[in-house]
């Protein structure tokens, strides 16, 4: 054995080193095995071929990094992204194949939705304008026979109060298209899944509204009139149009409101902001808030705010009722995914 030999046994470190001066020198690899030139220009060759591989590496590599990259980029496009590897997933609610929609974007769709609404009540009320003194009539039926004469205080008076009618007429009429881009626009925009409550969700807050606005009618302002009208003998009833058609309508419109309670009872409870026991618990100040705003809408008489009032009463049971069938339907959903 070589002295060489034996200082690599001894040296690991330089074991390597002598290893890598094996590939590079003809005199080391004749000292160490014996074979010569032939052997160094054989090892040599294997070398070259193993440097020449490398570039081929790292090209496959390269190759098979864009097509990962490509396959990346098109997964993300299929699933809802722009194409840049599905970077775009994170903006993607789950279950929803539609990205989430910038703040500037929603202002922008909720001014279109106001425009369109507005739109809608302005031939609305081009159309009343037409059947402007059917519409007045109706509306003076309500009162007591006999007991009030209508007076124009203005020269404008009646003009003004013709559109003003109309526009009341108008928003009647262009409520189902009104309600369903109100709740188009708000539904989606919470619950990602249920884009198909908008047409229920539609149908009976027109419904609700249209009964609240009949029983105002028909029961709080006959009532109402009846009583105010006919509380003293000693005086004439000279009310000026205006003021007359504005009582009216202001009633008709607060008791439509008023009953749309069982329809956000049932939107708070299906986003999760109310519960059933949430409005049993609070009953007690619901109630003492109803007669405050019962006070507060109607003409200063205790009889017709309880006729306000009863009906809310009714309607807050109403509401915890719907509000406990909507959560015992999302429990027995989540119980069918599980």
């Amino acid at each position: 054995m070589t002295q060489s030999n034996k200082k690599n046994e001894k040296d690991p470190q330089n074991n390597i080193n002598s290893d890598s001066q094996d590939e590079t020198s003809p005199d080391s690899v004749e000292n160490q095995n014996g074979y010569g030139e032939e052997y160094y220009l054989k090892n040599s060759h294997l070398a070259s071929d193993k440097v020449s591989s490398t570039p081929e590496s790292a090209d496959e590599t390269a190759k098979k990094g864009d097509e990962k990259t490509k396959k990346s980029a098109d997964d993300g496009a299929s699933n809802g992204g722009d194409g840049n590897g599905g970077d775009d997933d994170d903006d993607i609610p789950q279950g929803n194949p539609e990205k989430k929609m910038p703040f500037l974007d929603h202002l922008e769709e909720l001014r279109w939705t106001i425009i369109r609404s507005l739109i809608a009540i302005f031939v609305g009320a081009i159309i009343c304008f037409f059947f402007n003194e059917r519409i007045i009539a109706v509306l003076k039926a309500v009162a007591p026979s006999g007991k009030m004469t209508l007076v124009i205080l203005g020269p404008t008076d009646d003009f003004v109060i013709a559109i003003k009618v109309a526009m009341f007429a108008g928003l009647v009429l262009a409520l189902p298209f009104v309600a369903y881009e109100f709740w188009k626009f708000i539904v989606p925009g919470l619950l990602a899944r249920e884009k198909k409550l908008v047409p229920p969700i539609v149908f009976f807050t027109v419904l609700c509204f249209v009964s609240g606005g009949v029983f105002a009618y028909f029961v709080i302002l006959r009532f109402a009139l009846h009583f105010l009208l006919t509380f003293s003998d000693q005086t004439v009833n000279m009310i000026a149009i205006n003021k007359y058609l504005g009582f009216v309508v202001t009633i008709i419109l607060v008791f439509g409101v008023v009953f749309e309670l069982p329809v956000l009872s049932f939107f708070l409870s299906k986003i999760g902001l109310l519960t059933p026991d949430f409005l049993r618990s609070k009953r007690r100040y619901g109630i003492v808030i109803i007669f405050i705003l019962a006070a507060m809408l109607t003409p200063p008489d205790v009889m017709t705010q309880l006729l306000l009032a009863g009906p809310l009463i009714v309607l807050y049971e109403i509401s915890i009722w719907v509000s406990a069938a909507v959560v015992r339907k999302k429990k027995e959903m989540e119980q069918e995914d599980d």
